[in-house]
């Protein structure tokens, strides 16, 4: 097959790539399925898509059609061709604003269409939780439609046309048509022509028609995707219906891909919702009140009707950033409603949220109706999601698993059907979890289970066939929104009947009679207990690691946190950083989701001695910047710049360090050796044959060694610089970065604290050791974690804390240290006690200590990019508070990714294009477009570098700009 596929890609203007990397990072999606594809095709033009066709034609093969990754069912998973269209299928090409209609192709991000239409008043309605990465293609893939649907519909209700390539390799458009050109069509003589036919011999006959009827989930269920919609086409004046037109794109939606591969997409757009908006957060006492209580509430124009109970509550209680969303709470509700109005007015929207509340009242639901308005709204959803996060973030083997997650009933049914689950989960000693879609009848409710050994999964297939029946029992949907894919294909025949299954299975062979498209997907179904995520009853491997990972039981459970959410595939305008390297690349590979996969792959399954010896990992890994930003950012927390750490210590033990990985680690120490002599260094280090030898980028410069560091400063100012009366006394770390580099910052910290009365103490101590983590040399890091807190651990406390300039070295004490000191308790206590000097000075602001007395009257703007570990570490709101304590300074913080420098990174030559091409896609043009007179800001030493390099500006450190600005 190799052979076979190495002539397939000479063929392509795209690529397909066949390498075990590949294989292993599509072997799974979201979903707890895995399947080794035989590789993966990116196609760039309809010609390569006819191409992989003809070719899964002639080698009997199935092709996999993927955007971006997230189904949770197993639709994107299979042993043929994965077809991705996520890099290159991304246009939006036509839009008209005066119909309300836009074509794209299937690889454009839902929010970022929105954004491109949302000037013009318009928006596309359907709106998924990974709204900000899932395509469209996706989108109608699965029949999305998310907490919107109870106004705006479902993605069925929005398409107009699909453009497809059928199993031929013929194009056909599938949309409206009346019942002269349906008749017309079903008389060609090509597989067109052969699906119109079969669809108008099948759905003419009574007979299947009152079998649908009878069998199919309730009309009134909006959110159903249980197999092929062939109950649309009872809606049509030929099959019983009153409507004057069938549009079989409507069919395809919701197909998983099955039927054909489409490569435009057009979409009926509706109106923004009305600007004026108001949550009532109602509060029950148990979640059956809040059930029957839906049904009085969707009387109402509501605009959102969705839940969260108490165990997602008490989820965000030990979250720190989510306290602020928590006030809106009165008492201990064992769920709460989240009922949107919306209206032009204000007035209007709060009369609305008082009539809902009364009717609530008056039918005695709920014992408390709190209004949240504005940007709080946006705060219980983030409550919400925070809660599900850590929900799903649960430590060691067991699970929440999708599998009875999307059930849909009609909303009258709704109170019954959750009692009845409630009784059933008891039954199979499982607690449930209620959220997601009120509103729409549809409550996402997943059972907790270890999918690695046996016992689960019979109990995974117990609960879902139970679960089933349950369903079949009120005429609901098994899948209302997330599809049937693998987890639920094979109770489609329960669901709907065994002979309307036989039409599916008709359907499907006409549309592709050889089954080239998602094969066994709705149609022939994989069993749903098979081809799992990990091998059940194995022996679980033991890895040994230096870094500390027991508080995930271990690295390789911690590469297992990621489900596959494919949060790191968010693009540039929804904001965050992760994942840089991703934005840069568009490349699957070079996403957080597959780092972790990969390593899950081969720490499973390599049989070396040394697990993480395989050069896979070094490619899947060299483009991770180290941001952390997957820390804090991905729901799962999966931190994979520490994976990376550890996997280059691992693999360099084996394979050796290279001369330029041991300068730039031990930097710290080649500047200590040579500091006498910098000037030389200085004009050597920037030569062509220094750069070559070290494999520098020509186009960089590397920063200069300053003549005399801050540590001899210090020496000459100590006695100086001591206070009769302090506010505090802190101890000062002198970082290398700065100790060498920039050390008129470190200047400008200490005086500035002196001046505002705060006492610096100096301690002898070891360099951050960030430079050596980056590089994995976590031997040598150990060895400075050890002493640094040995130095510190005794002395810090509330009264005396650690303070930092770089942000990358302070928040090492925070972070690495954490997993690499040997004192565990000392090493928290001296995590507990470091701080930015942000973080400090911001802290003595709120604390009153400080005060814009202190400091200039002078106008200016300043714009702050924010280091990427503040950010997934510590918070950007220091730096704001910091700053904005200055009376007439304008301060804002930049919506910017990562810079894309990244230590030394951005400096070594196979990495210069990517690295700028990071700070291009979102940092430089907002510091291009920032006026000549504005100030820059940007903690991090890299940053700086970067942002001269990429825009030729210069940028202060924040506490540069305060110390200038003292009064």
């Amino acid at each position: 097959m190799n052979t076979l596929l190495k002539g397939l890609e000479k063929k392509l203007d795209g690529t397909l790539l066949a390498d075990q990397l590949h294989k292993n990072i599509y072997a799974t999606d979201a979903s707890v399925y895995r399947k080794i594809p035989l590789g993966v095709v990116f196609p760039t033009n309809e010609k390569d898509l006819k191409r992989t066709i003809a070719f899964a034609h002639e080698q009997k093969i199935t092709l996999i059609p993927r955007t971006a990754g997230t189904s949770l069912a197993g639709q994107c998973v299979g042993e043929g061709l994965i077809v991705d269209v996520s890099k290159h299928f991304t246009n939006i090409l036509a839009y008209h604003k005066e119909l309300r209609q836009i074509t794209v192709q299937p690889g454009v991000i839902r929010d970022d269409l929105n954004r491109y239409i949302k000037a013009d008043g318009l928006f596309f309605g359907p709106n998924t939780s990974t709204a900000n990465r899932c395509m469209i293609g996706g989108m109608v893939g699965n029949n999305s439609s998310g907490t919107t649907s109870i106004r705006y519909g479902v993605t069925r209700d929005k398409i107009l046309a699909l453009k497809t390539i059928l199993s031929d390799g013929s194009e056909v458009v599938f949309e409206a048509v009346d019942q002269e050109t349906f008749l017309e069509k079903s008389r060609l003589n090509t597989i067109e022509g052969a699906i119109y036919k079969m669809v108008l011999d099948t759905f003419i006959q009574q007979e299947v028609q009152q079998n649908i009827k009878e069998e199919f989930p309730n009309p009134d269920i909006h959110r159903r995707n249980t197999g092929y919609a062939i109950d649309e086409f009872l809606k049509f004046e030929l099959f019983g219906g009153t409507e004057k037109t069938i549009n079989l794109a409507k069919l395809l939606c919701g197909s998983e891909g099955t039927l054909a591969f489409t490569t435009e997409i057009t979409l009926q757009l509706d109106l923004l919702p009305p600007s004026q908006k108001i949550m009532v957060a109602s509060h029950f006492d148990s979640i059956q009140e809040c059930m029957e209580s839906v049904v009085v509430a969707m009387q109402h124009r509501l605009y959102n009707c969705e839940l969260m109970d108490k165990i997602i509550l008490d989820c965000t209680k030990s979250i720190r950033s989510q306290q602020k969303n928590r006030t809106f709470l009165k008492g201990d509700p064992a769920a709460v409603l989240m009922l949107e109005v919306a209206a032009e007015t204000i007035e209007d929207a709060e009369n609305q949220a008082n009539q809902l509340i009364l009717d609530l009242q008056k039918n005695n639901f709920g014992y408390a109706h709190p209004i949240v308005t504005k940007d709080k709204i946006n705060g219980i959803h983030e409550l919400r999601k925070a809660g599900l996060g850590a929900l799903g973030n649960l430590i060691g083997d067991k699970k929440a698993v999708a599998c009875v997650e999307d059930t849909a009933v009609s909303l009258a049914d709704l109170p019954n059907f959750i009692a009845d689950f409630s009784k059933m989960m008891e039954g199979f000693d499982q607690q449930a979890v209620y959220y997601a879609h009120a509103g729409a009848g549809e409550i996402h409710l997943r059972p907790i289970l270890n999918l690695k050994v046996e016992e689960d999964v019979l109990l995974f297939r117990k609960i879902t066939t139970s679960v089933a029946k349950l369903v079949k029992q009120y005429k609901g949907s098994l899948s209302g929104e997330h599809g049937d894919g693998i987890v639920r294909a094979e109770f489609i025949p329960m669901m709907i009947g065994e002979k309307n299954y036989a039409i599916l299975k008709a359907l499907k062979e006409t549309f592709d009679p050889h089954y080239i498209f998602n094969k066994g997907k709705i149609v022939a179904p994989l069993p749903m207990d098979e081809d799992l995520r990990y091998q059940v009853n194995r022996k679980e491997p033991i890895i040994d690691t230096l870094m500390d990972f027991s508080d995930q039981q271990g690295i390789l459970r911690l590469a297992e946190q990621c489900n596959g959410s494919g949060d790191c595939r968010k693009s540039v305008d929804a904001g965050g950083t992760m994942c840089p390297s991703y934005r840069a690349t568009k490349n699957e590979k070079d996403t957080t989701r597959a780092r972790a996969n990969a390593l899950r792959e081969v720490l499973t399954h390599n049989t070396s001695t040394n697990k993480f010896d395989d050069q896979s990992l070094k490619e899947v890994f060299d483009l991770c910047i180290s941001c952390k930003a997957c820390a804090s950012e991905c729901p799962s927390n999966v931190d994979v710049s520490t994976l990376k750490s550890e996997f280059l210590f691992q693999y360099q033990e084996e394979h050796g360090y290279s001369l330029r990985n041991k300068i730039f680690a031990k930097v710290n120490g080649v500047n200590q050796k040579y500091a006498a002599f910098s000037s030389f260094i200085n004009i050597i280090g920037n030569t062509k044959w220094a750069k070559n030898l070290l494999g520098i980028s020509p186009k960089r410069t590397l920063p200069r060694v300053q003549k005399h560091t801050l540590k001899h400063w210090i020496e000459n100012n100590e006695q100086r610089l001591q206070l009769p009366n302090p506010i505090k006394k802190l101890y000062f770390f002198n970082d290398e970065f700065t100790n060498f580099y920039d050390v008129q910052i470190g200047i400008d910290a200490i005086e500035l604290l002196y001046k505002l009365n705060y006492q610096c103490i100096f301690l002898d101590h070891a360099e951050s050791g960030r430079a050596l983590l980056s590089k994995g040399f976590l031997k040598e890091a150990q060895k400075v974690a050890n002493d640094n807190v040995t130095v510190f651990g005794e002395v810090l406390s509330e009264e005396h804390c650690l303070v930092g300039v770089e942000p990358s070295a302070i928040l090492s004490f925070r972070d690495e240290y954490l997993r690499l000191c040997t004192n565990k308790n000392l090493s928290k206590k001296v995590a507990k006690h470091s701080f930015t000097i942000e973080e400090f000075i911001s802290k003595e602001i709120e604390s009153g200590h400080i005060s814009a007395i202190d400091f200039t009257h002078e106008a200016l703007d300043v714009k702050i990019h924010v280091h990427c570990h503040q950010k997934a570490l510590s918070t950007t709101k220091a730096t704001f508070d910091m700053l904005n304590i200055i009376k007439n300074y304008k301060v804002t913080i930049l919506n910017t990714g990562c810079c894309g420098m990244a230590g030394s990174f951005g400096y070594e030559k196979e990495h210069y294009e990517v690295s700028m091409q990071m700070g291009e896609d979102s940092l430089f043009p907002k510091v291009r477009n920032a006026h000549k007179s504005t100030l820059i800001v940007a903690s991090g030493t890299s940053c700086r570098h970067q942002i001269k390099d990429g825009t030729q500006r210069d940028s202060l450190h924040a506490i540069t700009v305060l110390r200038k600005a003292l009064a």
